[in-house]
């Protein structure tokens, strides 16, 4: 569809253009732009990255590499060309390489390119943590996807047919349309994304859904969404999930005596992360405002629903109010419950996968 000016005389459609004619580089000038607005073409995109590729010894680079705020690693190429070239297969080549980076190595490469951009005092680690709304690294969450976004002035039929049939393999791949007009040798872009459309990307998604839990079904899916029957002493609690488990493993032992901190210790991996503690023996509201200060202070929010922290399941020990974590899963979940059980053979506890 054309753009149109609409005057007090008259409707005057915009003429049509192309980046090259408008003398527009692609990296130059479009990428230039875009990274510094990058919700134009992908919302709520935090970019870490300018021509990245350190993973080949070849030339091939990503034009920018984001994260999403549900910390999915996002892979955005641009074109100027007229008809995308053949971005689709370069995008899924380099979402293959991307796909193993972990959280760590995000802050690292964000941190040379805020010093690329000139703004060295900036900490990555902060700011990544700020954008996901995360008070800590969630290493286990971190990159569980990676999506693409191709922006180009247009799109060849031969890639449009590869982006849907990638759409309906579960591939999150989206197109954007960047149009130029020249309007008295002002350059106005109209932006408009393509594939899939946004009316019925909701319906999309749900299909696309729908379909991937049949093949689960067929193929057997390896989620583990396993129950444990727990024993605490004389305490029995039978098909709790995992996170339940070990939340009632850790709160037995406080109640015993030891000390959140201590405890927190023999927590494996996630043992820096595993309570979070503010001064005073306080209720839920004033541990809430405290912790929310606390990390307000540093430029960080405190995000209550990451863990336990309803007025009963707050632990108060020596002067202090703990919240435990509920974030658990796979190795750390399992390395956790048996350095607790291990170590405090007194709290007699048993798990066992409820039948």
């Amino acid at each position: 569809m054309p753009v149109y000016e609409f005057t007090r005389t008259q409707i005057v459609p915009l003429q049509k253009t192309t980046f090259g004619q408008m003398q527009l580089q692609e990296r130059r000038d479009l990428q230039r732009l875009l990274r510094e607005s990058i919700d134009v073409i992908a919302p709520d995109t935090l970019v870490i990255a300018e021509e990245f590729g350190e993973w080949d010894e070849s030339r091939r680079r990503i034009d920018l590499l984001g994260v999403d705020r549900k910390a999915n690693l996002v892979v955005i190429e641009l074109k100027r060309t007229e008809d995308g070239g053949h971005m689709e297969l370069q995008a899924l080549r380099y979402a293959a390489m991307v796909s193993t980076m972990t959280f760590d190595q995000a802050v690292d490469v964000f941190a040379r390119y805020l010093a690329q951009m000139g703004r060295d005092g900036h900490d990555a680690s902060a700011e990544l943590l700020d954008h996901l709304g995360w008070v800590e690294p969630d290493h286990d969450q971190f990159g569980q996807d990676v999506k693409i976004v191709l922006a180009s002035a247009e799109f060849s039929r031969e890639l449009t047919t590869s982006v849907l049939w990638l759409l309906s393999r579960d591939i999150d791949i989206r197109c954007v349309r960047l149009q130029p007009y020249d309007h008295g040798g002002r350059v106005l872009v109209d932006v408009q994304q393509i594939i899939p459309l946004p009316e019925a990307a909701e319906y999309q998604i749900q299909v696309r859904e729908k379909a991937r839990k049949e093949r689960e079904f067929v193929r057997g899916s390896n989620a583990d969404f396993t129950r444990f029957d727990l024993v605490l002493g004389s305490l029995k609690y039978p098909a709790v999930p995992k996170r339940s488990a070990l939340y009632l493993t850790f709160r037995h032992l406080v109640e015993m005596g030891h000390d959140p901190s201590e405890l927190a210790e023999h927590c494996g991996p996630r043992k820096g992360r595993a309570v979070y503690h503010v001064e005073g023996e306080i209720g839920r509201e004033d541990f809430l405002r405290l912790a929310e200060s606390a990390m307000a202070s540093g430029g960080r929010t405190f995000r209550a629903k990451r863990f336990f922290c309803d007025e009963e399941e707050l632990f108060r020990k020596n002067g202090r109010t703990y919240a435990f974590s509920n974030q658990w899963g796979g190795e750390d979940w399992l390395t956790a419950m048996t350095n607790l059980q291990t170590i405090y053979p007194e709290g007699h506890i048993t798990f066992t996968p409820a039948l």
